[in-house]
Formats: structure tokens, sequence, C-alpha cells
């Protein structure tokens, strides 16, 4: 037998449902700090995101496990230069980065954290200067290598009394040779049938084995043609970049000068770093970079530097020297210090790419979007447009057909939204979680799934006042039959939303995220505030709130009060004898 409404007691319901509310506010204002607004995407408050192409030596396709450690570094390097609210996706064999605000420059150069790696510079020559924009030529990627003085000793400095860079040659059997004309790159063979790709070319003259051939003069004009082949400039794409043989000498190009580096094959990878930081050395007054190496790496970076102290060992990242500091000494135990004319920021992007350089795979940047705040702020505008409109056409339809029960509805929905409200506020605290468009859109549609819920319950009251019940009688033995539409709509709309979030990706996992959570708040309402309202209205003394006529419901009483005076009497009838 269905409950009646005087077994409910609607007040101890609603009572739960305010101190939700009040915990969901008092959570929002008092704790976590920073204004009470969710966290938006891109595309509401403006700024860039940024698909990376992953890339294999051979071409094909990576697997999944290298894929999930690059997004992982990468993500490990968007939180440690402290980019705030961004968000690191795989999308196929693409990472997606997304970074909110005004912080889309650095989210645009993750992209170059590729792959590290340690080689011995065999010989350097400065190329044409680049000029800066003050006219003066840059400052060469250089410096020095040492161990790290110990607490509370202060570190010999140079024979100058300050650190200084290291020449543009350096200690390479080729460098005191005298200069030659430099020959061409050998031109392909005529009558090849395929001609080779830059790549290949770029390969065969600056990875050549000659260049750090034991034979001096094979040695030399190999490096001289390479370092004819090669162009340092700003902005010019090397093919190599990804490409290059760790195995094999190389011939690249300074990060931020023109100098060109003859290196042989990497001796250390970038992997075997273990940490690295930038900071301040009272004792020489600069800046310094310190590097931590794990065990394997120590051992071979002791061996290589006990072996070459005065040589040059640079870093390598994506074919570029980043640096190229001068061993002033047998470092032994892993740990490090680089130091240099740099500045605090040179310091900081040297130990960022020491520490979070190293990818199992190289990356090249397919498509860098950025929205303007101005463009957001529109997107923004027409989101709620959208569901303010949505509100009004329910609000409409429900005042017109339910009239009492109608504004029940918008009262229960105005509930809902403050759940939705802090809910979304307390996640992008909680879980970075950021509001889109397509959450917006998720949360539109969920208007429409939480009116659908009272529009069940109302319309199964109608039945039952129909079959001749009364308004009171009809509310328990209505919401026992309603509930279970109720619940197995909303089970049917979760489950969507929880596949399409498992699935999907990037804009579409938001609209299913919002979908999913409206959802569950709907039954919360339903159950916590809708349901015991209309009980409320079934047993007031009101006339104006129990009267059926007024809450929409009036045709569908005299239709019952019809159908049950045509209903046959019960009991015993008077049967004439004859």
């Amino acid at each position: 037998m269905a409950p009646s409404a005087g077994h409910l007691r609607p007040g101890r319901y609603l009572a739960f449902f305010a101190l939700i509310v009040i915990v969901l506010y008092a959570l929002v204002f008092f704790t976590g700090g920073g204004k009470p607004a969710p966290k938006l995407g891109i595309d509401l408050q403006g700024g860039t995101r940024v698909t990376l192409t992953a890339r294999t030596p051979d071409g094909s396709q990576p697997n999944r496990d290298q894929l999930n450690q690059a997004r992982q570094i990468i993500e490990t390097r968007v939180n440690g230069i402290g980019v705030a609210g961004a968000e690191v996706l795989l999308d196929g064999s693409n990472v997606v980065i997304t970074v909110p605000g005004e912080q889309g420059d650095q989210a645009k150069t993750l992209g170059q954290t590729a792959k590290l790696g340690f080689r011995k510079v065999i010989t350097s020559q400065p190329n044409a200067p680049v000029t800066a924009p003050t006219g003066k030529p840059s400052t060469p990627p250089s410096g020095s290598a040492s161990t790290p003085p110990s607490s509370g000793a202060s570190a010999p400095p140079p024979a100058s009394g300050r650190p200084s860079s290291p020449p543009a040659s350096g200690g390479g059997g080729a460098a005191g040779a005298p200069a030659q004309t430099p020959s061409a790159p050998p031109a392909p063979p005529s009558g090849a049938q395929k001609q080779p790709t830059p790549i290949e070319q770029a390969q065969a003259v600056r990875q050549n084995a000659d260049l750090a051939s034991t034979d001096q003069a094979k040695a030399q004009a190999a490096q001289q043609a390479a370092l004819a082949s090669l162009t340092c400039a700003p902005n010019v794409k090397d093919p190599l970049e990804g490409n290059d043989d760790s195995a094999k000498p190389l011939v690249a190009c300074g990060d931020k000068d023109a100098t060109k580096y003859v290196l042989g094959p990497e001796f250390l990878p970038g992997t075997d770093i273990s940490t690295a930081s930038s900071g301040y050395d009272q004792t020489r007054g600069q800046w310094t970079v310190d590097m931590t190496f794990k065990s394997s790496g120590s051992k071979i970076w002791g061996d290589f530097t006990s072996a070459n102290v005065g040589s040059q060992a640079a870093f390598v990242l994506d074919t570029q020297v980043v640096s190229a500091p001068t061993i002033q000494s047998a470092i032994l135990g892993g740990n490090t210090q680089i130091t240099g004319q740099f500045t605090q920021s040179d310091a900081k992007n040297l130990a960022d790419i020491l520490k979070y350089g190293s990818l199992p795979l190289s990356f090249s940047s397919s498509d860098a979007t950025t929205v303007s705040a101005t463009l957001g702020l529109a997107s923004l505008e027409a989101g709620l447009i959208a569901g303010a409109i949505g509100l009004i056409v329910v609000f409409v339809y429900c005042l017109f057909y339910y009239r009492l029960l109608g504004i029940l509805t918008i009262f229960s929905l105005v509930l809902s939204g403050l759940l939705v409200y802090a809910v979304l506020i307390l996640l992008g605290r909680w879980i970075g979680y950021t509001l889109d468009l397509a959450g917006i859109a998720g949360l539109i549609i969920a208007i429409g799934i939480t009116a659908d819920s009272f529009v069940i319950y109302f319309e199964r009251l109608k039945d039952e006042i129909r079959e001749g019940r009364t308004f009171r009688s009809a509310v328990g033995r209505g919401w026992v039959r309603a509930r279970r539409t109720i619940l197995a709509s909303d089970a049917v709309s979760f489950l969507a939303a929880a596949i399409l979030y498992v699935i999907a990706v990037g804009d579409v996992q938001g609209f299913a995220f919002t979908l999913g959570m409206s959802t569950v708040l709907d039954l919360v309402v339903v159950y916590l505030v809708t349901h015991p309202l209309v009980s409320l209205f079934s047993t007031s003394k009101s006339a104006f709130l129990s009267n059926p006529r007024h809450l929409g419901l009036g045709a569908v009483q005299q239709l019952g009060s019809q159908r049950k005076a045509a209903r046959p009497s019960v009991g015993r009838s008077n049967v004439k004898e004859a």
C-alpha cells in the first residue's frame, strides 16, 4: 500500500537539503580562497590550446606507453613552471595542452622539450652574429661545470676572479688546424631513381661518422663540409630535429646564438638526470644551476669528466645546444654545478630543460589556437543567454500548464542551479575542473532532464486524480509510481554521460561531465525538495494551496469525479421477490 502524504515528514527532507546547501556554500566562501566563481576554459575566458603530434625516428606509430610517459612529463613540466589551470590530455597520437588565461606563450614552447642528451664538443665555430634588438650579439650558451662547493666552504674562483665563458673554438683536434675552403655537400649521383629527402641529406652530412674520425684529415674535411651545410639563424627549422641518431656524431647550432658545434656521439641520455634547480650563489655573486644524476648516470658522468677536464660538454635538446660548459674538474658523486653569465631567467630555463626536457618521443606543434579574452567573454555571454532562454521557455510552459505546481518547478530548478554552481566552484578548486562551452551545453540540456522529472511526477498525479482519488491520496500513490520512472530515466541519462566521458576526450568530456553531474543533482532536488513541497501543498489547511484548480489539476479532478460517480455501487443489492 502506498504511503499517504500525511505519513511523509516534509520538514525533515527540506531541512536536510538546506543543510547540504549550507555546507556547500560554507566550503565555497570559507575554504580555498579566491573568488567564488567556477574556473572557465579557454573558450570562455580566453587562452591557448596547443596540439603536439608525436614523431618517431622511423616514422612508425608511437606506442601507448611512450605517449603516456610523454604526457606525464609534459604535465609535470607545466606544473613545474607554474601554469595554473592547465590540462594535458592524449588524443590519439597527439598531446593536447590547454592553458586558460594569458599564459599561452609558455604553452607554445612546451613541445620543444623533447629529446635531451649529453655530447662531447669536438670543436665549435662562430657563425655570422645574430643581432639582438639592441644591436649587440647574443651571449653564447656557455659556462663551466664543476662539483658544487660543500656547505660552509667557498668555491675557488677562476684565475681571473670571475667565471669566464669558453672560447669559440673548443679543445678538439681541429680547433687549431689551418682554415681550408669548405667543400660543398656531395651531390646525389646522377641517374638515381629516388632523390634523398632533406632529412636523409642532413643525416648524411651532419651525422657523418667521419666527423669523429681519428684520421685528422678525414675528420677535418667532414667537419668543414658539415659546418658549411648548416645555417644557424632564428626561426630556421632543423630537418634533423627529432630525427637525429644519438649513436652518431652531430653538427648542431647553439640555442641562443649562432655558434656551430661539432659534437661526438651521445654518451649520456637526459633520462639519467634525477633533478635540477637554479639558485643564486652568494659567494660567486651569480646565478647557477645545480644538477644531480641518477646512480647509473652519476658513474658515466664521473668517468667522462675525469677523462675530459678542460673540454666542453654540450647539453643537446632536439639537435640544439642549450649549454656547453667547460669541465673544470672531475665531477664524482653525481652533483654538478653549472656556472656562467646567467640571468635569473636563463638559469631557471636551463634547470627546467635539464629536469623536464627528456621525453621518450619527439613532438612537433601541429596546431596552436589562441582565444582572446574578448572572444571568450562573448562566448560566455552567448552561453548564458542560451541558458536563460531555455529557462524562460520552461518557466512559461510550467506556469501555463501547471500553475502553482509550475511555480514549484521554477523554485526547484533555481535550487538545482544553486547546487550545480557550488559544485562547479568546488570541483574547480579540488580537481582543477574548468567549465567550457561544451560544459554549458551539458547544463542547458540538463535543464530539460530536471524539468522532465517534474513533468513525470505531475502527470502521474493527474493519472491518480483522473481515477477518482483526492489530491491528498494521489500524492503518495503517484510518487511511488513516478519515482520508478524518474530513476530509470535518470539512470539511462547518467549511464550515457558516463560512457561518453570514458570514451571521449577534450570538449566532449566536459559536456558529458556536466550532464552526468546535473542528472545526479536532479535526483537530489526531486527527492528532497519537489516531492516534500507537493506533500505540504496536499496537506495544507489553506484552501488556496490545496485546491487542485490552482495546481492545474482542476480538469482532471472533474473528470475523476465523473468517473467515480459512473461506477456501480459496491455492496448488497436489493432483489425484488416474485
